[in-house]
């Protein structure tokens, strides 16, 4: 993409996955307060603020009213920075406030035609299944938990309330080698979006360097190809930011989570 597209791309990005964002299950709800557009979800749903339109003058109240807001729920939430996103000292201001941040992403787009031609083939061994149960999504949670190290219960929660609720909206895979789970991954795809978000891509340490990761990269394509939806979004970290450039994905900019929660805060405001 040359220059003129990754701007119209972005502002495309901003206004229907930020500024006009869907939630992103339907028990989950997004709207608009003041400057900013926050969602709030029961349970151990994603809680956080997804866009904001913030000058110096405005910004330290807009960050108070929402740590009141979402403190008063007696809930942690995030704030999703861009490296974008104005006033330009918005994260020292989130620090100020008792926010912390987590390790920066890249922002990278892809378009779908040409991710979904890609000429990948599953290495000998390996079957894709897709994820259409209980059964399916806890083998998305053992890989994820051998392959990063970490036990994320919210992500079975999105799932299985995805899957039960809106079946179409995502599409998880997992690569199987015989009856051993070795990689997974899932993609997000809301109504009428021209993006849908790439999550997960996790593999076994022991079968990395193998391809999975862009098989599971093309076969998500594919699928979006199918449903019409023009590109592929991935906030990714140090070492998927390569593979991901390699396979044609571009740089749409930078995101940092900066994280609020009561009991580090000293409760609600």
């Amino acid at each position: 993409m040359d220059v003129d597209e990754l701007v119209r791309v972005r502002a495309e990005y901003d206004r229907e996955l930020r500024r006009d964002a869907a939630p992103d299950t339907a028990r989950a709800r997004v709207e608009r307060a003041g400057a900013v557009v926050r969602q709030t979800a029961p349970g151990q749903g994603w809680n956080g603020v997804l866009w904001s339109d913030l000058g110096e003058d405005t910004a330290d109240a807009e960050i108070a009213a929402q740590v009141a807001y979402f403190g008063g729920r007696g809930s942690g939430f995030e704030w999703k920075l861009y490296g974008h996103d104005r006033p330009l000292d918005l994260d020292a201001r989130l620090r100020a406030a008792g926010f912390v941040p987590e390790p920066a992403e890249a922002v990278l787009v892809g378009r779908v035609d040409e991710l979904a031609a890609l000429p990948v083939e599953p290495p000998e061994g390996i079957t894709l299944r897709a994820v259409e149960d209980e059964a399916g999504v806890e083998l998305v949670m053992d890989v994820h938990a051998r392959a990063f190290g970490t036990h994320r219960p919210g992500i079975r929660e999105l799932l299985l309330t995805l899957l039960r609720d809106e079946p179409e909206t995502v599409a998880a895979v997992v690569a199987m080698a015989g009856d051993t789970p070795v990689s997974a991954a899932r993609m997000e795809m809301r109504p009428g979006c021209s993006f849908a978000g790439l999550w997960g891509g996790g593999t076994l340490p022991e079968w990395r360097g193998r391809g999975l990761y862009r098989l599971l990269v093309a076969h998500r394509a594919r699928i979006a190809a199918e449903r019409g939806i023009r590109y592929l979004h991935v906030d990714a970290s140090d070492d998927s930011r390569p593979i991901l450039r390699r396979l044609g994905f571009e740089v749409l900019g930078s995101t940092v989570p900066y994280v609020w929660e009561p009991a580090r805060a000293g409760g609600p405001a």
